[in-house]
């Protein structure tokens, strides 16, 4: 009975160490998701579009990328604390209206974890060091 529990404790400390984790997506994964997006953003570059460029969003204060018109709500979600981590774009795409009530954002939002997994993925290359 040792040796079974000894094997699973064994794969979690190789797993942990390797820092495999169940959310981790596919950047390549989701460079394709992100084609639901790019009509309206670019990631490779600090260009904005309809939408504002998503080069550095992660880590980001909601609202602040230069030179675009964000709506108030955007505005006021940055002032009252929003900043882009893990967590809050996984919140934004799944639900953009629900996250930031007033936003200009007219996507629907993500319902798959996995393609939201990979976006965060895809996203996570071009965040600012």
């Amino acid at each position: 009975m040792k040796c079974p529990i000894l094997l699973i404790a064994a794969s979690v400390a190789i797993f942990s160490a390797c820092g495999v984790n169940a959310q981790e997506g596919d950047a390549n994964a989701g460079a394709t998701v992100f084609n639901k997006c790019k009509a309206c953003h670019d990631a490779e570059t600090d260009k904005n579009k309809v939408g504002p460029s998503l080069n550095g969003v992660i880590g980001r204060v909601a609202g602040t990328h230069p030179g675009f018109a964000y709506s108030k709500a955007m505005v006021e979600a940055g002032k009252a604390g929003l900043q882009w981590d893990e967590a809050s774009l996984r919140d934004y795409l799944h639900n953009p209206k629900a996250k930031v009530k007033g936003t200009k954002m007219a996507f629907a939002g993500l319902k798959d974890e996995g393609e939201i997994n990979n976006l965060l993925a895809y996203l996570e290359q071009f965040k600012k060091q």
